[in-house]
């Protein structure tokens, strides 16, 4: 405390100084953000909509307020500074900082608004409007956060507090400046791990498995709805806006008196809602009408604008259905967007349902489609080289690959015997040595010599397995916690070269083999090696998802590839974040000029 206090003098003689984008750790919070006071001068200020009390590591209780942000927004740090000065306050010890607080709070403090985006199909474009929205609004200099209550998908990212969330909240946050996305935006995540069985994951914690029956019979009704209204509250009290996606369509009336996704979301968050349609699946009018007619009121009146997405041909043809749909719905359309060309990372496996091949690149890399496959969103920066992608299902799909990447599953030894099946494990012994071969989690654990689940598959059976043998490595299942952290370290191999990544995952590996990467920021064990690697037969292995998304790593890799015109050529990569932050723009750039934003913020805003 008296440590805090020092600093908040030292800050108060300083005065004001606006965004420090020198400062090293800048930003802490947000882009844009006010590093006035890095240390409130208001602390501990004890108000529950901006902090709470937990337990200290010696049992002890201290006051949080790692999430509130009202102290980093530029007006707030303008009108605190003036009021110091005002009042001649010298040091943080000062009682009349409490008036200054009630006052600051009276004046600044104001619960956000919500708003909703629903589709009318899944893959209508939901993530990628609210991701433009959260842009478009940052850009405008507010304070905003996504929301998604519920989301299926085997794509997710470690927080910096040790929780997951799924990746289409984690690029919205990105949209948003933030720096630290973290579980509130995404409380609950289902990860499918068979046909009719999920885990579900709550504020970024494993819960426990649901089949659809009881998901829908016990936890919707019973933990659900109050997960959602408690998460949906904790954004509302700490961000201007929230905005909010849903989840397939908000008009599946065969459960929808237990939706907690589309618009029994909105509901708890007094959200208005905008209704986006897909152009390209054809009978976008017509989607949008039943969406709408099979919504019962009062939630039909929620919906309040209609964009279509994702327009291939002529805008102005396409618009000439417009007045008609809006004579007959009632509701004004607010966007006909163009089809945009831009790379962001898919939310789920579904977009890869069809898929063989992607990309057109001259070197065809081989990837591992398990029935199980998680976080492909791994591959996604190998799409920006001069890179095309087989999905392997079959042992022949390898078949002049120069390249193989075995990706993250949900259940490794289950897929380990699917490839077993399927010839692709004796297919890739026989190329061992011949082309790069790097596997990432789940993938990892298969290049080991022994998998150990005694605790039993879906079914229950014990099973210890054999993996490839391409390491000395045995991975054990069984009790041990799921392991959730990101992580920043070198490269050992090649060249070197700063890296970065996150681990995502059950199971233990004693591994025997000379280390891929040095991690210096172990949150739980210090600065420890990590991975595998026998150059000389071109084997690579790491825990670490993310692996290519930084520079270093995807030239090593990259670098061993010969697709018979010689070694590839690393000179033109680019870090993963850059491609990202650009194609988020361009987004947004797309969406403002073809939407009507001044009746968005009039949404925003309660003036509609």
């Amino acid at each position: 405390m008296d440590c805090i206090k020092k600093k908040v003098n030292e800050e108060i003689e300083r005065g004001w100084i606006g965004c420090n984008s020198s400062c090293e750790y800048y930003p802490c919070h947000f882009s844009g953000q006010d590093c006035t006071f890095c240390y409130c001068p208001f602390y501990p200020c004890l108000d529950t909509n901006l902090g709470c009390m937990l337990k200290g590591k010696r049992g002890n209780e201290v006051w949080s307020c790692s999430d509130c942000l009202l102290i980093h927004r530029t007006p707030v740090c303008r009108y605190v500074s003036d009021r110091i000065a005002e009042l001649g306050i010298k040091e943080a010890s000062d009682p009349r900082f409490k008036d200054v607080f009630s006052e600051t709070v009276e004046r600044f403090y104001r619960p956000g608004r919500a708003l909703m985006v629903v589709g009318a199909t899944s893959d209508a474009g939901k993530s990628l409007l609210v991701t433009a929205l959260c842009r478009i609004l940052h850009r405008k200099g507010h304070l905003v956060a996504p929301f998604k209550s519920q989301n299926m998908s085997l794509n997710a990212k470690a927080t910096r507090s040790g929780s997951e969330v799924a990746m289409a909240q984690t690029v919205q946050a990105i949209a948003c400046g933030l720096k630290n996305p973290d579980s509130h935006m995404n409380p609950i995540l289902l990860k499918p791990k068979k046909d009719t069985v999920s885990q579900v994951i709550v504020c970024g914690k494993p819960f426990r498995d649901y089949d659809v029956e009881g998901y829908y019979n016990d936890f919707v009704p019973g933990p659900g709805k109050e997960i959602v209204r408690e998460n949906i509250e904790f954004l509302k009290k700490r961000y201007e806006f929230v905005i909010m996606e849903g989840a397939g369509s908000p008009a599946e009336i065969n459960i929808y008196d237990r939706d907690i996704a589309n618009m029994g979301a909105a509901s708890i968050a007094d959200a208005q809602v905008i209704l986006v349609v897909n152009v390209e699946w054809g009978g976008a009018f017509a989607y949008a009408l039943g969406t709408v007619e099979l919504i019962p009121e009062p939630d039909r009146s929620r919906i309040r604008g209609v964009v279509f997405n994702n327009i291939r041909g002529s805008l102005d043809r396409f618009k000439e259905g417009v007045p008609e749909f809006e004579r007959i719905s009632g509701i004004p359309v607010i966007g006909c967007i163009p089809h945009a060309e831009v790379t962001l990372p898919s939310e789920d496996s579904e977009a890869l349902r069809g898929t063989r091949r992607m990309g057109d690149g001259r070197c065809l890399i081989g990837v591992v489609k398990y029935p199980r496959i998680a976080n492909f969103t791994d591959l996604d920066p190998l799409y920006l080289e001069d890179v095309s992608v087989v999905f392997v299902e079959r042992a022949e799909d390898l078949d002049g690959v120069c390249a193989v990447v075995l990706p993250g599953t949900k259940n490794t030894v289950a897929d380990m015997i699917w490839m077993n099946e399927r010839g692709i494990s004796d297919r890739l012994k026989e190329m061992k040595g011949r082309v790069p071969i790097v596997g990432i989690c789940g993938g990892y654990q298969m290049m080991g010599s022994v998998l150990d689940d005694s605790h039993g598959m879906e079914d229950g059976t014990p099973r210890i397995i054999e993996g490839l043998g391409f390491f000395d490595m045995t991975t054990r299942f069984g009790e041990y916690k799921k392991r959730v952290v990101n992580s920043t370290g070198t490269l050992l191999a090649g060249d070197g070269g700063e890296i970065s990544g996150y681990e995502l995952h059950m199971g233990q590996s004693e591994v025997r083999e000379k280390p891929l990467f040095r991690i210096e920021n172990n949150v739980d064990r210090g600065p420890v090696d990590e991975g595998a690697y026998r150059e000389d037969e071109l084997l690579y292995g790491t825990y670490l998802h993310g692996i290519f998304d930084k520079k270093p790593f995807r030239s090593f890799f990259l670098s061993h590839v010969d697709s018979g015109d010689g070694a590839y050529d690393t000179s033109e990569i680019r870090d993963y974040d850059d491609v990202l932050e650009e194609n988020i723009e361009k987004l947004a750039d797309v969406c403002e000029e073809n939407m009507d934003m001044d009746f968005i913020m009039d949404l925003l805003e309660g003036r509609r």
